[in-house]
């Protein structure tokens, strides 16, 4: 059974960091997409970071958010520096098992396969 599992979130002030990790047990993930999307009170769903052998970033995290991975741990990263009030949200994580690591990852919620339950960020100004 595929799981994802989020851990890192908390309350942290403006200009702070966090990092958030996303342990995937089930299966081997060196070779699935993963991604960081996140969701604020009454905003949809929407892409942060994408990792495959590529990477790619919203345009309002880039230069702040880093997003890594640990093959040998089967988890991915994400180093969230010079933190803004408006990226409070809660944060998941998601896996994209089909498709190219050669392949620039997908912004698209609906092609990642594996969701985690969510990890909640709140920065305070």
């Amino acid at each position: 059974q595929v799981q994802l599992v989020e851990s890192g979130g908390g309350l942290v002030q403006a200009g702070g960091s966090l990092r958030l990790s996303c342990a995937a047990s089930g299966r081997t993930f060196s070779s699935a997409a993963m991604g960081w999307f996140r969701q604020a009170p009454g905003k949809e769903r929407e892409f942060v970071a994408g990792s495959t052998y590529y990477v790619l970033y919203t345009d309002s995290v880039k230069g702040r958010f880093t997003i890594s991975r640990d093959n040998a741990k089967n988890t991915v990263f994400l180093q969230m520096n010079s933190l803004k009030p408006e990226d409070t949200a809660v944060y998941y994580c998601a896996a994209k098992l089909v498709g190219s690591m050669w392949s620039t990852p997908s912004r698209s919620g609906r092609d990642y396969d594996y969701w985690g339950q969510g990890t909640q960020v709140t920065v305070s100004s």
